[in-house]
């Protein structure tokens, strides 16, 4: 099966990001559309996401028509208070 430019382009760049981390330093995925985003926490060595938050989990749904600027600012926040609670740094 070949694969288009931008697959290749992101197999070949996670892979070097797989190769050079170490076990103690975990990987920031941010994900965004028009309207959404979604930021994980991910550790490759185990292959599981250890936190995430997203713009479209309930509590940041009833928070007012904000810019996206703002809505990523509040996803980031609580983003930062998950990986406090877990003990990442």
């Amino acid at each position: 099966m070949k694969l288009n430019t931008s697959k290749r382009k992101r197999f070949r760049v996670s892979n070097k990001v797989k190769r050079v981390a170490s076990n103690d330093r975990f990987r920031l995925s941010i994900s965004r559309s028009s309207k959404n985003i979604s930021a994980q926490i991910i550790d490759d060595f185990k292959n599981s996401t250890i936190v995430s938050a997203s713009s479209v989990e309930k509590d940041l749904r009833s928070i007012p028509k904000v810019k996206k600027s703002e809505l990523s600012k509040i996803v980031a926040e609580k983003l930062a208070k998950k990986a406090q609670e877990k003990s990442i740094k």
